[in-house]
């Protein structure tokens, strides 16, 4: 099956690096130079990766990654020229899966593409098709069907936030350490910092926590990473 991957990049030299970098790889490349173009793009070949630049003509990457988010599970690697890290943060909260400071290596984002995809999208590693759900009180978390109750009302959650929190609840009262954790839900391989962990963890805690701040099922563990409370 082919990867389909879409570039949202403005600067046409970098673009056109980058797509003999990936057509390498035998990647199908789409492109799209604003923010515009690159949702009318998605839309119609419905990517498996996007490198989303942060900085674009009509529509910002931030504006792009918020609406791709409302049709879309593709993965998303943000690029940008910034060095603030609230930057990174607001990239990974709505919905970025990795971030690439520039300038970077070509190369460096072709593994770390490779690293995301060994994960199939919409698929969570190690699960059975046939594996009865998981039921904690009011929450219940269906592998087979990937989806998330509470309460009886059905939750939505993005792929990376649905793996997240299936591999946590695998293992109840285990203490996750967060490398673990980006093993098991990003991949082996992945390039990126393990703060990328925390910033989904608090995206997950909001959907289905009555009080975030007092999680009552994903809970830290301080120095040490994250466990699930299954009772």
């Amino acid at each position: 099956m082919t990867v389909r991957v879409l570039i949202v990049e403005d600067e046409k030299n970098l673009v056109k690096l980058l797509r003999g970098y990936l057509e390498r790889e035998a990647y199908e490349v789409h492109e799209a130079l604003d923010g515009e173009v690159a949702l009318e793009v998605a839309r119609r070949v419905d990517p498996d990766l996007v490198v989303l630049d942060w900085m674009l003509p009509k529509l910002d990457g931030a504006e792009v990654l918020r609406e791709l988010r409302r049709f879309s599970d593709a993965y998303v690697i943000m690029l940008t020229a910034r060095t603030e890290e609230v930057d990174r943060i607001v990239g990974l909260s709505i919905g970025a899966d990795d971030y690439l400071s520039k300038p970077f290596s070509p190369g460096e984002l072709v593994a770390r593409i490779k690293a995301m995809l060994r994960r199939p999208r919409g698929a969570t590693r190690g699960v059975s098709d046939e594996e009865a759900p998981l039921e904690f009180g009011e929450l219940t978390i269906d592998s087979a069907r990937r989806e998330v109750r509470l309460r009886g009302e059905e939750i939505p959650l993005t792929v990376l936030e649905f793996d997240l929190l299936n591999a946590l609840a695998s293992r109840p009262g285990f203490v996750f350490a967060r490398s673990q954790v980006l093993e098991r839900v990003w991949g082996e391989g992945y390039f990126g910092g393990e703060h990328v962990v925390d910033v989904h963890v608090a995206k997950l805690r909001k959907k289905i926590e009555d009080d975030p701040a007092n999680p009552r099922y994903v809970q830290t563990v301080r120095g040490v990473g994250y466990r699930f409370r299954g009772q």
